[in-house]
């Protein structure tokens, strides 16, 4: 498979402003200096905590946030450096799943007008084309017709999801960033929404970046995994090579979080985070990891390390890989 998408040093940060003037006084470090490129046709999963920078990387992919500098190459065209004009060619061709499916969809709009405005926007269908068309997007995600004329409001969290997955791909895109897309969701329904997000890549030959932080989510839908932190991609690998051999601390601790059902296993090698996720205003110097890492060495404290490849398709950025 080719490199479909290419992400090189992206960077985006959020100015901090205060007083009358709105004087910038310092900056969010959201992302910083990620790399990493998606293949055609593959599920790329990006895990982290909660504020490490997963849907900010993912809107700045998309051209929803302007980057403050990196490349972002999509198909072999430059795009990040675009206007917001220049991207409406773009919607087609990339869209993305929000999160809240309470929030992400107008509660103003019936489902008929929701999936419409696409098409109004960028394809030009006579009526009854626009009605055959949403009525086929329908049946791909588990409904039917007599949903078009309901609010949101109307709808289970489920029922809601899949009409914002309805809602993504009316423009028949070929990539698309699923942002969190079943943590708002009950355990029975995300099942149906991952088969169903599986199903609709095996037909319609999508591209997906999967952003989530529950690791049973990731292991079960992505080709390969990036792990990041504070804004940082500290280890991708592939899903299998993830799982079975996590090199950096991080990513140990994380797979070491997942909880275990049996209460008499026994835990005590197990490696667990301590702390808070440092403030991306004031990051620390050198391994971003280090004021939680439990191996932490002199040398973490003021110098990042580098990138170690481990194999072809794993790669980790620690000191301890490189002793």
């Amino acid at each position: 498979m080719e490199n479909y998408l290419k992400i090189k040093n992206l960077v985006k940060e959020f100015p901090i402003r205060k007083g009358f003037f709105s004087k910038q006084v310092g900056s969010v470090h959201a992302v910083n200096n990620i790399s990493f490129e998606i293949k055609k046709g593959e599920t790329l999963g990006l895990v982290g905590e909660s504020g490490c920078g997963k849907s900010t990387a993912g809107r700045c992919i998309l051209g929803l946030l302007p980057v403050t500098s990196g490349s972002v190459e999509f198909n072999g065209e430059e795009i990040a450096d675009k206007d917001l004009g220049k991207y409406k060619d773009l919607r087609r061709k990339m869209q993305i799943i929000f999160q809240n499916p309470y929030s992400s969809l107008n509660p103003r709009m019936t489902v008929e007008q929701i999936l419409k405005e696409p098409l109004v926007i960028h394809q030009k269908l006579s009526k009854k084309e626009q009605n055959d068309f949403i009525a086929e997007i329908l049946e791909m995600v588990g409904l039917n017709e007599s949903v078009l004329k309901r609010y949101p409001h109307e709808f289970s969290g489920g029922q809601r999801q899949r009409i914002g997955i309805a809602r993504a791909l009316t423009l028949e895109p070929e990539f698309i960033v699923a942002d969190e897309p079943v943590s708002a969701l009950d355990i029975s329904i995300q099942a149906q929404i991952l088969n169903l997000l599986q199903k609709l890549k095996k037909d319609l030959n999508l591209t997906y970046l999967f952003i989530s932080h529950d690791l049973s989510v990731i292991r079960h839908i992505c080709d390969r995994v990036a792990v990041m932190y504070l804004g940082e991609i500290v280890e991708i690998a592939t899903t299998e090579d993830l799982f079975d051999n996590p090199k950096h601390p991080y990513t140990q601790a994380l797979l070491n979080s997942v909880p275990y059902p049996d209460p008499n296993q026994d835990l005590s090698g197990r490696i667990t985070l301590k702390g808070d996720l440092p403030s991306p205003v004031n990051p620390p110097d050198g391994c971003k990891f280090h004021t939680r890492c439990p191996s932490v060495m002199e040398i973490c404290r003021s110098v990042n390390p580098e990138t170690t490849t481990i194999s072809e398709t794993h790669f980790a950025n620690c000191h301890l890989l490189s002793q």
